[in-house]
């Protein structure tokens, strides 16, 4: 886990209190920094401050979300404003979005919800890595509540293949029919 702000005092703090509930939490002064090693060192949970020099919360959680969708996102700020509590959730992805000074029993109940999500989130990667270009086209049509009938029209096959598929992405995944898979795909 790590926590992401300029001030070094209030990153240092943050990390303390996510430390002593178990969290291996690490502060981060340079959101870019975090960016070039992400890869080699993921997290499960960010907690980032929105206000910071170069690269603000909203820009580095957009950078951190290509490494990794599946990292749960707290943004804090000492400035809140409701459109920007708003695009935390909607356009950042961001799990909760907490004023300064934090209250510490909303932050550490938006961490445990974040590494939660991430695992599951992970696991359903897991799950559905070893499915083929098409088998995942057929799983996200699927998903989305087409029949066979409209996911092989769209993807100019017969329903028979997409039958197929289907039954492919049922055995890959593990799931045991269309509501697991609906399931896996939220």
């Amino acid at each position: 886990m790590y926590v992401v702000d300029d001030d070094p005092d209030l990153a240092a703090s943050v990390s303390r209190l996510l430390r002593r509930q178990g969290y291996a939490a690490e502060p981060i002064l340079d959101p870019a920094a975090l960016l070039h090693v992400y890869a080699e060192a993921p997290a499960h949970c960010i907690v980032t401050d929105v206000m910071m020099g170069d690269l603000d919360g909203f820009a580095f959680a957009d950078q951190v979300r290509v490494l990794d969708p599946d990292v749960a996102i707290v943004f804090m700020t000492a400035w809140p404003t409701t459109a920007n509590a708003v695009d935390s959730v909607r356009r950042y992805g961001g799990l909760d979005y907490l004023e300064k000074p934090i209250d510490e029993d909303r932050l550490l109940a938006a961490v445990r919800e974040g590494v939660a999500w991430s695992h599951d989130r992970r696991a359903v990667t897991a799950r559905t890595a070893n499915l083929t270009p098409r088998e995942r086209q057929v799983f996200d049509l699927l998903v989305q509540g087409h029949p066979n009938k409209v996911v092989a029209d769209r993807l100019g096959l017969s329903p028979k293949t997409v039958e197929d598929h289907r039954a492919s992405v049922l055995a890959k995944t593990g799931a045991s029919g269309l509501a697991q898979l609906i399931a896996l795909s939220k």
